[in-house]
C-alpha cells in the first residue's frame, strides 16, 4: 500500500492525491480504505486518542485518482456538502478515452439521465421519467488524438456516481481501461481517469483554494503527445 500523500491539511480539512486502486470508502471488512488510511494519520500525526474523525463527502471511484477533499471536522463536513449541493466546488479531471473525438477546441456539453442499475451494480442512462433518475451533466474538450485514443480535459458539473464513466461510454468512447463500461484494454492498477482540479471555499474561512495534482504521477507508457501536452498544463 502506497503511503498517504497530503496535498494540505488543516484542523478543517485533509486533502489528499488518491492513487488508483484504493476505494475511498464502504470496502468490506478488513480492506483499506482512503478514509481508513487518513483516520491513522490524523491519528498518529496529532497524536489523537481513539477514532479521528474523517468525513467523505464526496467519493473518487477506486479505479480513479486525484485529488480527494475530507472534511476533518462534522462541521466541515456539512459546509463542504452544502457547496456541492449548490455546485459551487469546481472539478476538473482528465481523461484517456478509446476512440477518437475531434480536437476542435469546443467544449462540448454532455448532458443524460442516469441511475443506478443495483443487479448489474453499474449505473445506466435511462428516461428522465426512470425511477430514481438524476441528472448528469459534464463538459468535454479533446486536446489530442493518438493511436486510437483521445485526450480529454473535463469538467464535472453534477457528481453522479461513476457518471463520467458511463457519459463517455454512451458517447461511444469509454475509459481507457474501464471494463465494467466497455474499455476494451487494460490500464495498470486503475483506469485513465485523474481528478486533477478542486476548486472550492474553506468551510470556516471562506477563502478559495484550488488543490492540484499531476496525472502523470500515477499514469505510466501512455502516448508520448500526451504526456507532453499535460506537462505543459
Amino acid at each position: 500500500m502506497q503511503p498517504l500523500k497530503v496535498l494540505f491539511s488543516d484542523n478543517h480539512l485533509l486533502v489528499v492525491d488518491k492513487a488508483a486502486g484504493i476505494a475511498t470508502m464502504g470496502a468490506e471488512s478488513g480492506a483499506p480504505t482512503l478514509a481508513r488510511i487518513a483516520a491513522d494519520y490524523i491519528r498518529q500525526k496529532y497524536n489523537k486518542p481513539g477514532n479521528a474523525f474523517i468525513g467523505v463527502v464526496s467519493r473518487l471511484d477506486r479505479l480513479v485518482s486525484g485529488v480527494l477533499v475530507l472534511a476533518r471536522t462534522s462541521k466541515s463536513a456539512s459546509r463542504l456538502s452544502d457547496q456541492i449541493r449548490r455546485q459551487d466546488i469546481g472539478k476538473h479531471y482528465v481523461a484517456i478515452v478509446e476512440g477518437n473525438w475531434a480536437v476542435d477546441g469546443k467544449s462540448h456539453e454532455l448532458v443524460d439521465w442516469i441511475a443506478k442499475d443495483e443487479a448489474a451494480q453499474r449505473m445506466r442512462v435511462v428516461n428522465e421519467t426512470h425511477p430514481g433518475a438524476q441528472l448528469a451533466q459534464l463538459r468535454a474538450r479533446a486536446l489530442a488524438v493518438e493511436n486510437g485514443l483521445s485526450l480529454l480535459q473535463l469538467e464535472l458539473i453534477t457528481g453522479r456516481k461513476h457518471q463520467i464513466r458511463l457519459q463517455l461510454a454512451e458517447h461511444g468512447t469509454p475509459v481507457f481501461g474501464d471494463a465494467k463500461y466497455g474499455g476494451r484494454r487494460k490500464f495498470g492498477e486503475g483506469i485513465a481517469l485523474h481528478c486533477r482540479e478542486v476548486t472550492m471555499r474553506h468551510p470556516t474561512r471562506g477563502e478559495q483554494m484550488t488543490f492540484r495534482s499531476s496525472p502523470l504521477l500515477h499514469w505510466h507508457n501512455i502516448p508520448n503527445h500526451f504526456e507532453n501536452l499535460l506537462k505543459s498544463q
